[in-house]
């Protein structure tokens, strides 16, 4: 498909409205006028741009010109050249933030969320610098003949953009129906962002972007608005077959295609003479079979336009369109982009992720009130059965049925979870471009008082860390319990029972205990059932009891400002005329963040089900001497599980040794110990502690209060520890993942994104954790080394 007229806004951000707030150039006089003497070409109209200008406005703005010479009609505008980008770079010096935000961490291990905060911090930095006087007095001069409430539409135009080498759709954004000329400039500002954009990124070696020599322009254009608009392609792109070309229309704008708003009519025409070989009309409110959107000789039309355009360019184009007849307007014409799959080349699924507005509603019905409540009760169901009492056979079927059960949930979880979850994404952007916070991560205090199912079980715990901080002999009775050498559930809690029952507030510590247990912690972390090792729980209930009012330290400390601030703030910059628009907004992006974390839960909640229904058969085929005593069994081992349950004549069952998975390549030598990894600024704070690595589930239960927290990942499963922590560091990356969010709104600092950090930390390490700089240092912090040299 073409790139988006309309980018990001196509989906329901359409339009840029006049903004409240900083002045967009105050450093623009407009009582002097223009600088005196001869300047750059920063503004050059679309009139005057040929083929040769291509250099300086880009592919896009210079094929149009070429299309308007041979005599097709396109819509007047203007372009704003890659002299203004440089100048807008030189004045604000933006380029060495940009070469920073590249450069602070091999590409090769940045994850997807990582790309996108770096394009983030990228965008909220380029629109908190003004765009320089000279270009915004060129642009208003060049808006100057216009009605003041001409629509525009303002689109990238980079150099080499939409080449037959270089075509990658939807990477740079443009934005539709932009009215006035503030809105413009604003408009300006993000498309020269988006030639750092996540999706650019990810396409960073086939763009050659480089921030010495990469440059942005900008297309102006004033919109046609008319009846029907469409798309075009002079070969099938499914087959790349020249025998046919393929027409697409829809009422209106055509960014209502493009974005999936608009289910189009479709034709298939044969090139030779035009014949119509197939025709299928899209879903419209009408009352029996639809009328086709366009008649023969519209087709004809645009067959010969697709025609003229290839023996133009000497390649078979995409175009976009809009009108019939004598009002028919090409609005952009580029190289059909058709790429050869690859299943290791992540990246087109990736390019999904990010759903307009349009699919965003329709996944907030979907997830929110089908597959979120759906999951929900296939845990509940699951758990309720009583698997001892089944048969050998039943015990296998129960055990099919779970596997099929997580394979199915965890196909939903990559096809409509993660997409919902870029709700909250496009809350971060929309909030940013209406109020331009100095910190681009003033959004997530938004996302505060979610009711999580994490923070449920977390208050949970509390609850019962409650009961124990002024009770030192039940506290004591249950420290001992958890220095027993069974982790069998069962056992675990008969030796309890007999510890507490005679206390003081034993029993009904115990009851709450068990209804913790099995309503909150049913969940599989790796292959543990966290509901069956109530050791490595109350461990943790311990420590938060031993930690009083430090979460009320901290939630002060923390400085976010509140989640009704912050709505105020983003309702006064957008103003009355937006107010719908943004509370929408809003809410699918509050909806999202809650849901991306019940998911995980509920999802672990039917994991935990099949590795109960595995440790069952295990403990049924011990028992008959059919399966070693010893033997480790983890969800891999279903099929011999399986297979032996149904075949009672067999003998021993073997199951294969697991190798752990190797590791991504160390970027630290064994007998190397760093003195600084660099990651990403997630949290803000400055703490040192020593280090606890959490590699499996044995290792929650081991950490302590005031430890620094060291992990691939902060799962949401594990998330009770995150309190108790003095700071967070983590492998993965992203200011939007668990670990992130939850460090920001209790104040303790956090640093994720750094390559092996499991690796390159110890227990027991000293580090101070920077979360301003996102940076880790091991050993005694500079000034206490500074200290201890004047001794």
């Amino acid at each position: 498909m073409p790139s988006a007229p309309g980018g990001i806004c196509a989906g329901g951000i359409v339009g840029l409205g006049p903004r409240r707030g900083r002045p967009l150039f105050p450093r623009l006089s407009f009582s002097g006028g223009p600088p005196v003497g001869p300047q750059p070409n920063y503004v050059i109209p679309l009139a005057d741009v040929d083929g040769s200008h291509e250099p300086l406005v880009g592919g896009k703005s210079a094929r149009l010109g070429t299309l308007a010479d041979a005599g097709h009609p396109i819509a007047p505008g203007f372009c704003v050249t890659i002299r203004a980008y440089e100048l807008f770079l030189a004045e604000s010096r933006l380029e060495s933030l940009v070469r920073m935000e590249l450069d602070r961490k091999r590409f090769e291990d940045m994850r997807w969320e990582e790309i996108w905060d770096a394009a983030l911090r990228i965008r909220s930095a380029f629109l908190s610098h003004p765009v320089p006087a000279e270009v915004a007095v060129a642009v208003i001069e060049a808006l100057a003949p216009y009605p003041a409430d001409t629509a525009w539409a303002v689109r990238s135009s980079a150099p080499g953009e939409d080449s037959a080498n270089r075509s990658f759709a939807g990477l740079h954004e443009s934005y539709v129906g932009v009215v006035g000329r503030q809105a413009v400039i604003d408009a300006l500002r993000l498309v020269w962002a988006s030639l750092w954009s996540d999706a650019a990124m990810l396409y960073r070696q086939e763009l050659g972007l480089d921030p010495a020599r990469s440059r942005m322009a900008v297309l102006v254009q004033a919109m046609r608005t008319e009846e029907v608009s469409g798309v075009a392609f002079g070969c099938d792109p499914r087959k790349l077959s020249c025998e046919f070309a393929i027409v697409e229309a829809v009422p209106g704008l055509c960014s209502g295609l493009v974005d999936g708003q608009v289910d189009p009519d479709w034709w298939q025409l044969r090139r030779s003479d035009g014949t119509i070989v197939e025709w299928r009309p899209g879903s419209r409110d009408e009352v029996g079979t639809p009328s086709p959107l366009l008649q023969e000789q519209d087709l004809s039309h645009l067959l010969g336009v697709l025609i003229g355009v290839e023996s133009l360019f000497a390649w078979p184009p995409d175009i976009e369109w809009t009108g019939r007849a004598k009002r028919f307007t090409l609005l952009q014409a580029r190289p059909i982009t058709t790429l050869a799959p690859d299943g290791k080349d992540k990246r087109g699924w990736y390019l999904t992720l990010r759903p307009g507005m349009a699919r965003l509603r329709k996944l907030r019905t979907r997830v929110a009130e089908e597959l979120i409540p759906a999951l929900e009760a296939e845990g509940i169901r699951l758990a309720a059965e009583d698997l001892e009492a089944r048969t050998n056979e039943q015990l296998a079927e129960a055990i099919e049925e779970r596997l099929a059960s997580v394979k199915r949930w965890t196909k939903t979880y990559w096809d409509e979870f993660i997409p919902f979850a870029h709700g909250v994404r496009r809350l971060a952007v929309y909030y940013n471009d209406a109020v331009r916070p100095e910190d681009p991560y003033e959004f997530v205090g938004l996302l505060q008082g979610e009711d999580l199912l994490a923070t449920q079980r977390n208050a949970a715990l509390q609850s019962l860390a409650g009961r124990l901080r002024h009770n030192t002999p039940l506290c004591d009775a249950i420290e001992k319990a958890c220095g027993s050498t069974s982790t069998d559930a069962m056992n675990w809690q008969q030796d309890v029972l007999a510890a507490v029952r005679s206390l003081m507030g034993g029993e009904s510590f115990l009851t709450e205990f068990r209804r913790t247990l099995e309503s909150v912690l049913d969940l599989a972390y790796g292959n543990t059932r966290l509901s069956d090792r109530p050791d490595l729980i109350l461990r943790t209930v311990l420590e938060m009891a031993r930690s009083i009012d430090q979460d009320v330290r901290r939630t002060t400390k923390s400085g976010i400002q509140t989640a009704e601030t912050l709505t105020q703030r983003l309702l006064a910059a957008v103003g009355p005329e937006r107010r719908e628009e943004a509370l929408e907004t809003l809410e699918i992006g509050k909806l999202s963040w809650r849901l991306r974390d019940n998911d995980n839960l509920l999802l672990a909640r039917v994991e935990s089900q099949l590795i109960r229904a595995i440790d069952v058969a295990a403990r049924r085929l011990k028992s008959t001497d059919r399966l070693a005593p010893g033997a480790k069994v983890t969800d891999k081992a279903a099929g011999p599980i399986i297979a032996g349950l149904r075949d009672r004549t067999a003998g021993e069952i073997v199951l294969l040794e697991e190798t752990e998975t190797e590791r991504v390549t160390k970027s630290v030598c064994p007998d190397e110990t760093p003195r600084q990894l660099i990651g990403q600024p997630a949290a803000p704070g400055l703490e040192t502690g020593t280090v606890r690595c959490i590699r499996s589930s044995e290792d929650l239960g081991r950490f302590q209060a005031g430890e620094v927290l060291v992990c691939d990942a902060i799962q949401p499963m594990m998330t009770h520890l995150v309190p108790l922590a003095s700071a967070i560091v983590e492998r993965r990356g992203g200011m939007l993942i668990h670990g992130a969010i939850i460090a920001r709104e209790l104040g303790i600092p956090c640093v994720n994104g750094i390559p092996n950090v499991v690796d390159a930390l110890k227990d027991a390490d000293l580090v101070t954790v920077d979360g301003y700089l996102g940076i880790v240092t091991i050993g005694l912090p500079e000034f206490d080394l500074e200290l201890a040299e004047t001794r």
